[in-house]
């Protein structure tokens, strides 16, 4: 696919996602959304990349949907099937879900780094990357009930598992913008630094991975962790622990983590996500 509504590059074992619409805020397009999950399958199938970070261009992350379809832009029956993203049981999915979900089924560890405002699909679809840092800068609203609707990309799944029922509801339910402190407080981030040092913190963290672990054990340890939020007992992690420590144990990188350790050298992981992950770790988010 040509990338010309994100940016797309790796450098040291870093994929960096941005969104490149600046002229617009990266207001989110349905053409973005089709790149995104492109990005996201490149970034996959590349052993090279060990860690994805997503920002924006300009002085914002995203504005969320791109309203230039004025009044009927939320109205599918106005335009018909065009968005491309299939059906779920009948109905037609929504772009941010479509692009959420493909965030969710990462191999690689997603970072989201807001530079900027983060509103309706421009925060929601972020919900499933695995650390989110922010810019003093930031603002963030899931502003969908003062447009009349409701919240997209899976979200409603989501946002009350990251920052609990209450303050999932107080922010839907009065669509206000926030900024970066609160959003820190409530848990959206987990951090908030100055804006010239997000991108070099988001490299950090990006770096203390890809430096130091293994790219399977990661890619599996992501995987169950995700999956395991909406389990109803803790036996399915046990079981499903026990199933990828028999299998990783025995392993390569197993076998090299403990050695380096020992021998107090760095460790030089051979596996490899496209070769040597489990086939029987359940996948997150698996489909109904």
């Amino acid at each position: 696919m040509i990338y010309d509504e994100i940016g797309y590059e790796v450098a040291d074992a870093i994929a960096t996602i941005t969104l490149n619409r600046p002229e617009r805020l990266n207001a989110f397009t349905l053409e973005m959304a089709h790149q995104l999950i492109a990005a996201f399958d490149e970034a996959d199938a590349d052993d090279s990349v060990r860690v994805v970070i997503v920002t924006g261009a300009g002085r914002g992350f995203c504005a969320g949907a791109d309203l230039e379809r004025g009044a009927s832009t939320f109205d599918k029956d106005a335009h018909g099937d065009v968005e491309g993203f299939g059906e779920v049981d009948g109905v037609p999915r929504d772009a941010g879900g479509a692009v959420s979900l493909r965030i969710a089924a990462s191999r690689k560890i997603v970072i989201g780094a807001f530079n900027g405002p983060a509103v309706g699909v421009g925060v929601t679809m972020t919900l499933p990357m695995d650390i989110r840092i922010a810019a003093e800068t930031a603002k963030f609203g899931f502003v969908f009930a003062r447009r009349g609707i409701v919240p997209e990309a899976a979200s409603t799944w989501f946002l009350p598992r990251i920052v609990g029922i209450s303050r999932a509801v107080e922010w839907v339910a009065t669509g206000r913008v926030f900024d970066a402190a609160e959003a820190l407080a409530g848990g959206l981030v987990s951090r908030v630094v100055p804006p010239d040092e997000l991108i070099p913190v988001a490299r950090s963290i990006a770096r203390e991975i890809a430096d130091n672990t293994s790219a399977v054990s990661v890619a599996v340890s992501r995987q169950l962790l995700w999956g395991m939020l909406g389990s109803p007992t803790p036996w399915d992690a046990h079981r499903e622990d026990s199933r990828a420590l028999l299998r990783l144990g025995a392993g390569p990188d197993a076998m090299e983590g403990v050695l380096a350790f020992l021998q107090k050298r760095p460790a030089d992981f051979p596996g490899r996500v496209s070769t040597d992950y489990p086939p029987d770790v359940p996948p997150f988010p698996g489909r109904p």
